[in-house]
């Protein structure tokens, strides 16, 4: 499957193409508050708690079927500084909320990138977990 290049927009064109690639994420927390604290303050929402699979989860707010993600807390999971990267919304301007992560004591990874070609622009940062997580947005 290929990019159109016609279009700077990162949408592709053909057959068997998924409605959204991403269906849930998840994001390892070994302490749920603190990962609480920091997430609800860096994108100013409320995370809903919840008990579910053996493990506690605090979950983003998201409307079906949209997909949705949550903060867990699993003895199967643990944060990570590397392997699949997911990008959280950044609303209008990225800068935004990752000027709330690092004064809630994220690190800076990768400051905001633009992607060229009208495409939008993205930031790496370290959570309060250890997890590396990007912010995306259009402007």
């Amino acid at each position: 499957m290929a990019a159109s290049n016609d279009s700077p927009s990162l949408h592709f064109s053909g057959e068997n193409l998924m409605q959204t690639p991403i269906a849930w994420f998840e994001i390892p927390t070994t302490d749920l508050e603190r990962a609480i604290a920091f997430y609800e303050n860096v994108f100013a929402v409320t995370l809903r708690r919840e008990n579910c699979g053996g493990g506690e989860m605090a979950i983003f707010p998201y409307e079906c079927p949209a997909p949705g993600g949550a903060l867990v807390a699993m003895p199967q999971l643990q944060p990570r500084d590397n392997g699949t990267l997911v990008y959280l919304h950044g609303g209008d301007d990225l800068a935004v909320p990752l000027a709330r992560a690092l004064a809630a004591g994220a690190k800076l990874i990768m400051a905001k990138t633009d992607l060229g070609n009208g495409v939008g622009h993205i930031a790496l940062f370290a959570d309060s977990e250890g997890n590396t997580v990007g912010l995306y947005s259009q402007g």
